[in-house]
């Protein structure tokens, strides 16, 4: 089976030429053997409505030796004249066998121009699978270069006979290295971020589309999904549905940061809490106030709260549980006792970010939704992880944006670490990212972190949590360019390039291994890790 890149074009959803380009990567995948790999501008046209990569070619074939066999396809409707070829477009007509002689000239134009890159065997091929060419000597492209409609089911086979297989070379890796950044030097990075978030928005909906099609009573769902697979999506889809049906959705978390992130996106009509909010409004209802200066004041909170009776106003048609790996058979109780009899209730957990090593809290009776697919991570990140997790772990990677590979920087000592922050932000901002796109994770928690206590990292303005919340409880942060948070108060939320830093542990053991899958999951499309020597030669050891 033939490689594909980038992937994720299975997930796309297009029409028109794009639609056939799809297909077309359909039989190359199935016809060609793994000795080839396919480059395609599916992926990248469907932002911007372009059908080529890099401009003009359609695909690119290459085998073992990085020889090159470039296609032109042409959909529909062709028309045969004195020129050769012609494809008919709106308001105008192009010659195809002219295309096809500047694409070829064009790429080894580009070839030859990297002194580096040893010679290869270029060639090309036209491949319209709806058109039968009646007169190729007229077509001005020899018949063995043409797979029209009657061949189109050998097409594979004309590829492996233009372009057989062959030995890697030294201009192997050389090549692919060359197509890949042909295709990076034309993408714009803030236009395919939003194209990226749209397109993961989209298949991650679908635990959304079909988890509230599902019908039992009284409706008591347990959803154990893994990072990205669309907890949050169902959420909301859940919270707009019980609103539009004029009734009052409830929201609990234990994250602060999440609880606060749900309340942005979510419509007004319902309530957003964590459970000590939930407890904090519950008392002030009441007529009391909390003193959060005594030791023990959150242990008092709850015990307050519990001994109430539940008012009208907190009682609800809806309650989405979220981060339910955190919240104890206790606090399940609680916010329990706040639903009215026929209340829909669901509980969304991931036990792989249950980073304060609570036990799974039971729901006897409950119907249970595993979704194992990550559609947010990049596949990098998610194949490390595989290598990570215990073998009954499962999760797999759905995501339908290609990434770079993970980088790893190390360092000896605290100078070290924030040379490499520096430089990851650095490397960030070359690969097109903007400063709202980045955010540094710490490993450590605010208190013991070596990073936190900074405002700057050289040019770059760092915006941290201060600790404390204004007159609307809302969080203080301090002024800056670059989001910089802990893995504990970032968990359930996300970044299009997250710089995971501080990574600190003396063995990789089970605590390790869910902060690493928490941090490394954060990551919409670039990821780098910054670790300690040692800690860096104990996950490479495990990670290979």
């Amino acid at each position: 089976m033939a490689r594909i890149i980038p992937d994720g074009w299975r997930e796309l959803s297009v029409t028109g030429a794009a639609q056939r380009e799809i297909e077309t990567l359909g039989l190359l995948e199935g016809g060609l053997p793994d000795d080839y790999a396919v480059y395609h501008a599916v992926h990248w046209t469907a932002m911007d409505g372009r059908y080529a990569i890099y401009g003009e070619v359609d695909f690119a074939v290459v085998n073992r030796a990085g020889d090159l066999l470039l296609i032109e396809q042409k959909s529909g409707f062709l028309q045969e004249s004195a020129e050769g070829l012609v494809k008919q477009y709106p308001g105008k007509s192009k010659n195809v066998v002219v295309q096809i002689s500047r694409m070829v000239s064009n790429l080894r134009g580009k070839l030859a121009a990297r002194g580096d890159i040893p010679s290869v065997h270029t060639d090309a091929l036209l491949y319209c699978p709806d058109y039968t060419v009646h007169s190729p000597e007229t077509a001005g492209i020899v018949p063995e270069r043409i797979v029209d409609a009657p061949r189109r089911d050998q097409l594979s086979t004309v590829i492996q006979q233009l372009l057989p297989a062959r030995e890697e070379t030294a201009a192997t890796a050389k090549i692919h290295a060359f197509l890949r950044d042909l295709i990076q030097l034309d993408t714009d990075v803030s236009a395919l971020m939003g194209h990226a978030q749209n397109m993961v928005t989209r298949v991650s909906g679908g635990l959304a589309h079909w988890a509230r099609r599902l019908d039992f009573a009284p409706f008591r769902l347990r959803v154990t999904g893994t990072a990205g697979s669309g907890k949050t999506q169902l959420a909301l889809a859940e919270y707009r549905a019980t609103i539009e049906a004029g009734k009052r959705p409830l929201y609990v978390c234990f994250n602060r940061p999440l609880a606060d992130h749900f309340n942005r996106i979510a419509p007004s009509g319902g309530l957003v809490c964590t459970y000590h909010q939930l407890c904090d409004q519950r008392v002030r209802h009441a007529g009391d106030t909390p003193d959060f200066t005594l030791p023990d004041a959150f242990d008092q909170l709850q015990k307050r709260a519990a001994e109430l009776p539940i008012a009208a106003a907190f009682l609800f048609d809806t309650i989405i549980v979220d981060e339910g790996q955190d919240i104890s058979e206790k606090w399940r109780d609680f916010i329990f006792r706040h639903a009215r009899p026929d209340a829909r209730l669901l509980w969304l957990e991931d036990p792989m970010q249950n980073l304060y090593g609570r036990p799974p809290t039971p729901l006897p009776g409950w119907v249970t939704l595993h979704a194992p697919s990550n559609y947010r991570s990049p596949r990098p990140v998610v194949e490390m992880l595989h290598r990570l997790l215990p073998d009954d772990l499962e999760i797999d990677a759905a995501s339908p944006i290609a990434a770079d590979e993970i980088a790893i920087h190390t360092y000896a000592d605290g100078a070290g670490l924030i040379a490499k922050v520096k430089e990851a932000v650095r490397d960030s901002y070359a690969a097109g990212f903007k400063k709202h796109d980045v955010a540094i994770v710490s490993y450590h928690g605010r208190e013991h972190s070596q990073l936190m206590p900074y405002d700057r990292l050289g040019q770059t303005t760092l915006r941290r949590f201060t600790g404390e919340y204004d007159l609307f409880g809302q969080p203080v942060y301090s002024e800056g360019d670059v989001l910089l948070e802990s893995v504990y108060r970032f968990k359930g939320q996300a970044a299009p390039a997250v710089i995971f830093a501080e990574i600190d542990f003396d063995e990789l053991d089970d605590k390790a291994v869910r902060k690493l899958f928490v941090g490394a999951t954060r990551s919409m499309m670039r990821l780098t890790l910054i670790l300690h020597e040692k800690s860096a030669a104990k996950l490479l050891e495990r990670i290979g």
